[in-house]
């Protein structure tokens, strides 16, 4: 059987398209055109209706009113311009092109030539070329190469590499694919039938189907699970700043409407919320920024946010953006209730945390400018660096005096840079810890005081002003703790610590943020 005379080339040219650069940046035009793709090559094409592209491609709720939401609309026409905007450059000559005419939903896969027809390895005749504008006229469709119509054992075979293509994520630049989560999936599967350590802490990456993945901290984090509605997309190679961990984004779940039923032991949680806005925003593929994409989150039905704009509360897109929230407990039925709602676009999730409070109190942030842990002289434990902007890390070899946990001040960061800190809402204790370990008396840089100054702003108020870490040990390999009570938040939710140079490289060794309320 000749393979390119049925719709193989039409799956064919659609899963190259998948691939390119311009749809693995727009996930919801990859999940449209999946969608109506799916249901051109099953010969279902009744099915594809304004209704059900937004509810079943795009993730709509049920209640979905298309005369009150143009989401589909503008979606179709985003995406006959990206279909434009490939054919006019990468997929200029290829031999299948794809077409969503004005004012229809239903593709048309248009043949800009044709294999000889007694061999397909034979030179072929090329039809004459024209441009997406004319295809998409319904003269020039019917005076177009014909389609094929293939035999019924083709098109289950064919379905069924597509579907298979289309749950295949493979990392590394590779190709991946949209894919929508089966209506049949139940949201209670057991941490243990999927291979999670059963605990008291819960993590879950959001639309990732990887069964275990162990972050940069030691955290063991498990597959989509409990969840009800949404759909699944991936960015396996999106950057995402602020991060030790961007496999934590690559994935997420979208939809008007979508929650999760995640079953807890009795007891206070705190409970983290993981983002990154990917789609709208600056570079990203939808452009816009700030109110482009708005939703509500909610835990046993009491608001948690009111109005989350991911940009907005990262301060740009394309960077982590982690919530925290405290006295988090599980309904009278033993489950916490999670639900995302929108209100302007999708509401999006990446990941959910859930881990024991310490009585009323969240567990502490420790944070050492370098990439191991260490457990202190009382048995605290400090993980690895995180949460930064900016910046180089250091590791210094000097002997730092007056403290008992010298190891406290062997990673530096330093340079011009911050770290924006998630917590719940309350009062905490900063703890910033010093050591001046590069200038001084007999040292390659030589110097000593004024060697080094530098400004410390916590959530934009000067806490340290023309700081100078020598003068204020007394002198070098010296150990300086600097503590601040009683510091809120900021609105979104961050503690942010900003290291403005002055005269040299600010620095840091290692930071604590510890819950005031016992």
């Amino acid at each position: 059987m000749n393979l390119l005379n049925g719709h193989e080339a039409e799956r064919q040219e659609l899963e190259v398209l998948l691939k390119s650069e311009i749809f693995a940046r727009a996930p919801s035009l990859a999940s449209f055109l999946v969608y109506v793709s799916e249901k051109y090559f099953a010969g279902e094409t009744d099915r594809i209706k304004e209704y059900n592209i937004a509810v079943e491609a795009l993730g709509r709720p049920a209640d979905f009113n298309q005369k009150q939401d143009s989401v589909v609309r503008v979606e179709a026409h985003r995406l006959r311009k990206r279909l434009k905007e490939y054919y006019e450059r990468e997929g200029a000559g290829h031999a299948v092109q794809i077409s969503l005419p004005p004012g229809q939903y239903v593709p048309q896969f248009i043949r800009r030539f044709e294999p000889d027809s007694e061999t397909a390895a034979g030179p072929v005749e090329m039809a004459p070329r024209f441009s997406l504008e004319d295809a998409e006229s319904p003269a020039a469709i019917s005076s177009g190469p014909r389609h094929f119509r293939p035999r019924w054992s083709s098109l289950a075979v064919g379905s069924a590499l597509m579907a298979g293509c289309l749950v295949l994520l493979v990392y590394g630049g590779k190709p991946w694919f949209f894919f929508a989560p089966s209506q049949r999936e139940h949201p209670s599967i057991s941490q243990g039938a999927l291979g999670i350590p059963e605990g008291d802490e819960v993590r879950i990456l959001a639309g990732s189907s990887v069964p275990r993945y162990i972050d940069h901290l030691g955290n063991i984090w498990g597959p989509d699970r409990y969840f009800r509605g949404g759909a699944v997309l991936a960015t396996p190679n999106h950057p995402i700043s602020r991060t030790r961990d961007p496999q934590i984004f690559q994935f997420r779940r979208e939809g008007g409407d979508f929650s999760y039923d995640i079953p807890l032991k009795r007891g206070l949680y705190e409970l983290h919320v993981y983002f990154a806005e990917t789609v709208f925003g600056e570079n990203n593929v939808a452009g816009g920024g700030e109110t482009s994409r708005l939703f509500r989150v909610f835990a046993n039905e009491q608001s948690l946010i009111d109005e989350m704009d991911v940009v907005s509360d990262a301060g740009g897109s394309n960077i982590a953006d982690e919530r925290v929230f405290r006295d988090i407990s599980p309904a009278p039925d033993g489950f916490l209730h999670l639900r995302f709602r929108l209100i302007k676009e999708s509401a999006i999730l990446n990941a959910i945390a859930l881990v024991p409070q310490l009585g009323r109190a969240c567990q502490p942030v420790r944070i050492l400018a370098r990439d191991a842990r260490y457990t202190d002289g009382a048995g605290a434990v400090w993980l690895p660096d995180r949460y930064y902007d900016g910046g180089q890390t250091v590791l210094r070899n000097e002997r730092v005096a007056g403290t008992k946990d010298p190891d406290l001040y062997r990673g530096e960061r330093y340079g011009h840079f911050r770290y924006t800190i998630p917590v719940a809402t309350g009062r905490y204790t900063v703890r910033l810890n010093f050591a001046e370990t590069w200038f001084g008396p007999g040292r390659a840089a030589g110097g000593g005081v004024d060697s080094r100054i530098f400004d410390v702003y916590l959530n934009g108020v000067a806490l340290l002003r023309n700081f100078d870490i020598f003068r204020a040990a007394g002198g070098p390999n010296r150990a300086v703790e600097k503590y601040f009570h009683g510091i809120a938040p900021n609105a979104q939710g961050k503690i942010v610590l900003s290291f403005v140079p002055v005269k040299n490289y600010a620095c840091i060794n290692s930071i604590e943020v510890r819950d005031e309320l016992q």
